[in-house]
């Protein structure tokens, strides 16, 4: 299982919010960048970037910290965030960005993502799937979708996608534990998916318990920054 640190990102900051509210964040690091080189030098391998600024701004806002990141450290960079015109995809991925998560765009220009799972590949973007209460949200989670949350993932199988990021938005920076009975049914429900578990986690247990599951991944926020987990607890997990 793969074991995804989160920087979440405002103004160049490193920060949690609570169930997706912008008035309700914790700035914990002035420098992402320093983070991100902390856990390379444990053997991390991965990390999970969100621009939160682009997510709301329907823009990437916070490209120069991306570009940095993965510019200074070797980690393989998941990133999301305000993608919503093939320039904007291009620019991160030149950034250096091995995979880029799509949320929004997905739910409202299926056609267009759908294109660029075909063009660029189904490895190279990854579906974000937040949901809360059985649908997808977006705009930085501030909107419901329409899209019950195991449709848009089946529409999205048929067009190549393969690695799904789902995130239960009731629990993100709740340290309440993970949805475990939602990942059980998609596991049971779409063969083959790739399903990395986002929101919740707040304990080693929890993370032991996804891997039992045989998960692809586990994002990592909340409970880090606080001490709940510790960077070196984390990298022991690693196979």
């Amino acid at each position: 299982m793969r074991l995804i640190p989160a920087i979440d990102i405002i103004g160049g900051k490193c920060v949690r919010l609570k169930k997706g509210d912008y008035e309700q964040k914790t700035i914990y690091s002035d420098n992402p960048l320093e983070i991100a080189m902390k856990w390379e030098a444990l053997g991390g391998e991965y990390l999970h970037l969100v621009d939160l600024d682009g997510a709301k701004a329907d823009k990437p806002q916070n490209l120069p910290v991306v570009e940095s990141i993965c510019k200074h450290t070797r980690l393989k960079v998941d990133m999301g965030g305000g993608i919503k015109t093939e320039r904007d995809l291009r620019a991160v991925l030149d950034a250096g960005v091995t995979q880029v998560n799509i949320g929004s765009l997905a739910v409202k220009n299926q056609p267009l993502v759908a294109d660029w799972i075909r063009r660029f590949g189904g490895e190279k973007i990854i579906l974000s799937a937040d949901v809360k209460d059985g649908y997808v949200a977006i705009h930085g989670w501030q909107t419901l979708s329409e899209w019950l949350l195991t449709d848009f993932i089946a529409d999205y199988q048929k067009v190549g996608i393969t690695t799904v990021v789902c995130t239960d938005i009731s629990r993100d920076g709740m340290l309440s534990g993970p949805s475990f009975e939602l990942y059980q049914q998609l596991m049971a429900t779409f063969a083959g998916l790739r399903l990395i578990a986002s929101g919740g986690i707040a304990t080693i247990d929890d993370l032991i318990r996804l891997r039992d599951m045989n998960m692809d991944g586990a994002i990592i926020g909340k409970a880090l920054y606080e001490g709940k987990i510790t960077w070196e607890e984390l990298i022991d997990l690693k196979p």
